[in-house]
């Protein structure tokens, strides 16, 4: 079997299911196994069969999570209902009570929600770094510190920090590292091969690609992702079949899609950078990718506006371009951070980070590139 990562996306398959015969995965849309008798009751439990009840494991869920899990040159995965259940059973596989989160400042606002407000209430502390002013953990680290938490490509600013140096500096201190993997995808790079211990993914974005499932895929060590299994069927975070079926069918093309979106990223950032109505555009430059694997800059741009008064009338401007506070679908969208994705953070922490109100993050999707310009074009006022 080829092992390039497109074909990889493609040849993809479930190895222990009974319908083998099936060109496509069977939807197993049960919540539940039935069993002979108890002999093989026993035997579940005793390792001998995989299902017992979908809240537990399903065969989509372990064909989405373990596909991922091959893409990320991982040694094991696992499905959840959201990206940030994925995000919460990866956290809590790791962190006990009393130990403290190290994570980059520049963070998706959902995760920071979580990390300082719901899992303070559990006794988990958290602190923040600006990777892209500290060149160490030396001034960071404290007794307690167990995990430390980035982004391979942050949003919304879409800031590429050394990936390969904050894992080493990381493990220099024996941190567990936990790698935010959505925007760059394993296309782009793979934090698994860079000594990342944790890789996690919103499926419902690139992984998924059509905006049509929720769902969040964790990769890594199989310690700590088995740990993170038992902690989602017990909280209840389990991945419904459907969904999963979603994610797996999406993987097919995500090769495709992310070389398509990319390339349409770079001209669209191109344009941006030279219009007039645009104060500054924010797209990974070439030197900050060097450890990507394809050195592509992915298909994320955001960009500011000269006159932030005018962003109502940018998005009231647009018109097949639509405004969602999600991303990464074939269609191109565009979100409005400070109202949507960043909307937990503090006025005073949005703009220390440089989220202001005439910002706007763009996902390029996979139409002519001259359209995408074309529309934005007659949008910026």
């Amino acid at each position: 079997m080829a092992e390039r990562f497109e074909t990889k996306t493609v040849h993809f398959h479930h190895p222990h299911l009974e319908h083998e015969k099936a060109k496509a995965t069977p939807i197993y849309q049960t919540s539940v196994f039935s069993f002979p008798g108890l002999e093989e009751v026993e035997d579940f439990y005793a390792g001998g069969r995989n299902y017992l009840y979908t809240r537990n494991g399903n065969p989509n869920q372990v064909e989405l999570a373990e596909a991922v899990a091959a893409l990320e040159q991982a040694e094991r995965g696992v499905a959840a209902a959201s990206g940030m259940g994925a995000i919460m059973a990866g956290v809590l596989a790791v962190v006990k009570p009393g130990e403290r989160i190290l994570a980059s400042h520049e963070i998706y606002g959902g995760t920071y929600a979580l990390l300082h407000n719901e899992l303070a209430r559990l006794g988990i502390e958290l602190a923040l770094i600006d990777l892209t002013k500290s060149t160490s953990l030396d001034d960071a680290i404290t007794p307690n510190t167990r995990l430390f938490y980035m982004e391979s490509i942050t949003n919304p600013l879409l800031t590429v920090a050394d990936m390969p140096h904050w894992i080493k500096e990381a493990k220099r201190f024996g941190l567990i590292t936990m790698i935010d993997n959505t925007f760059a995808t394993p296309y782009l790079v793979q934090p698994a091969r860079l000594g990342a211990d944790l890789i996690v993914h919103s499926a419902t974005k690139y992984i998924g690609g059509h905006s049509d499932v929720t769902a969040g895929v964790l990769t890594g060590k199989a310690e700590y992702v088995e740990r993170a299994r038992e902690i989602i069927s017990t909280y209840g975070a389990s991945l419904s079949p459907f969904e999963a079926w979603l994610g797996a069918r999406g993987i097919k093309t995500l090769a495709l899609r992310m070389e398509r979106q990319c390339e349409n990223a770079a001209a669209v950032a191109h344009f941006l950078e030279s219009h007039p109505s645009v104060s500054r555009v924010y797209y990974p430059r070439e030197e900050d990718v060097q450890f990507f694997h394809r050195h592509k800059r992915g298909a994320m741009v955001s960009f500011c506006l000269s006159e932030e008064e005018k962003v109502y009338d940018f998005y009231r401007r647009l018109r097949w371009i639509t405004l969602s506070p999600s991303l990464a679908g074939v269609e191109t969208t565009v979100s409005h951070p400070v109202t949507t994705s960043h909307r937990a953070l503090t006025e005073e922490q949005r703009l220390s980070t440089g989220i202001t109100q005439g910002l706007v993050r763009l996902s390029v999707g996979i139409e002519a590139s001259e359209d995408i310009i074309d529309e934005l074009n007659q949008a910026l006022v």
